[in-house]
């Protein structure tokens, strides 16, 4: 993977599924996360779901943002990116209410005070607050805040969310099939629910982002925020301060405020579709690490997976695009590329489901189809040709 895998990073995450090849792959393999039988209440009609995830290198981003401006909200971000990577990848086993999130948060007590964690803990209980509002019931559990500056040269935001629910109302993507359709949901633009504009970065990649797109005298001025054993000739090559303005969709923004944008979470168009259209949906993958070839790990294995109508990716792939000069099949293979959420149903019921998506100000696409296959394997079409993973 080029300069990605230089940096110490594996979009595939090829080691980590080494490492616990031998686990218990619950009760169903396909299924987006691991889906237990109810061992809290012993009822065989429901199962217990537990997820880990969290921001991220991408509270690096915030650390040097944050030192350049002094604008401490910007942890806000990072707490929302925390919450909805767990969120959003529940969502897609069925699940989008009545959940309980538990933080856990290391921090270099020498360079993260207290009022960055009180942003971050503060944003934490905020999200679940306006997404109470929208009908989704997250319970803030608390957590774990550690002062393990050995460990950690900044901070690391991180935390757990667990459910309950009925076995009936999941969704474990055995019913994707040849023939079905994929609804892409796009995580760009400025949904009903958010505040401002969304560059669609989301929160997987940003090692990348950060080192190909900022400039080198961050890792002069900054030692705590990179791996100081890398090789120097991929840290901070890229021409950009987290200040510069770019224009985009006719306003200008901030680099480090693009690469920032807090994760959007797909809960409330979700929350109506599986209420109201659960039949409907045969799959949901959320294009997170690995990007757009992140279905490979979740589709069954006789179908061929034929993107052939992805969004033209937003302006700030576009710009990391040109800092790195990654082709198009790393790209597609680190990042989102503006295309977050895939829904597979029945041609049928393709529009419906954009329709639900963008009564919420999400765009919504037919992105590609499936078809049979003898081996599974990712067709994915751009300006300059087919990629096959």
């Amino acid at each position: 993977m080029g300069l990605y895998s230089k940096r110490g990073v594996s979009a595939r995450k090829e080691e980590i599924h080494q490492a616990i090849k031998n686990l218990d792959k619950g009760l169903y393999p396909k299924a987006f996360c691991k889906i237990f039988p109810d061992v809290l209440c012993g009822d065989d009609a429901w199962v217990n779901v537990m997820h880990a995830d969290g921001a991220g290198t991408k509270s690096i981003l915030a650390y040097l943002y944050w030192k350049e401006t002094g604008d401490v909200s910007v942890w806000k971000g990072i707490a929302q990116d925390a919450v909805i990577m767990n969120l959003d990848d529940l969502l897609c086993v069925g699940i989008y209410d009545n959940l309980l999130f538990s933080s856990t948060i290391d921090r270099n007590k020498n360079v993260i005070p207290g009022e960055v964690l009180e942003a971050i803990i503060n944003g934490t209980q905020e999200f679940f607050d306006r997404m109470k509002g929208l009908g989704i019931n997250i319970t803030y559990m608390g957590g774990e805040t550690a002062d393990v500056g050995d460990v950690v040269r900044t901070i690391a935001v991180n935390g757990t969310m667990t459910a309950r629910w009925p076995k009936q109302k999941l969704i474990t993507n055995e019913n994707i099939k040849s023939g079905d359709v994929i609804v892409g949901l796009a995580g760009f633009g400025q949904s009903k629910y958010e505040t401002e504009y969304n560059s669609g970065i989301a929160s997987n990649g940003l090692t990348s982002a950060r080192h190909d797109m900022l400039h080198k005298t961050y890792g002069a001025r900054f030692h705590e925020s990179y791996d100081t054993t890398l090789d120097e000739h991929v840290v901070y090559i890229g021409p950009h301060q987290v200040t510069d303005e770019i224009e985009t969709e006719g306003r200008k923004s901030e680099v480090g405020k693009l690469l920032l944008s807090p994760t959007r979470t797909f809960a409330p168009v979700m929350k109506e579709l599986l209420e109201n259209h659960f039949d409907a949906i045969h799959g949901l993958i959320h294009c997170s690490g690995g990007g757009q070839t992140k279905c490979l790990n979740y589709v069954p294995e006789n179908v061929r997976i034929i993107k052939d109508n992805l969004f033209e990716p937003p302006v700030i792939f576009k710009l990391i695009q040109e800092a790195s000069k990654s082709d198009d099949r790393e790209m597609y293979q680190v990042f989102n590329m503006g295309t977050r959420l895939e829904i597979y149903t029945e041609e049928k019921n393709a529009d419906t489901i954009i329709d639900v998506a963008k009564k919420y100000g999400v765009d919504a696409q037919v992105i590609g189809r499936v078809g049979e296959a003898e081996k599974k394997s990712l067709s994915i079409k751009t300006k300059l040709g087919d990629m096959l993973y």
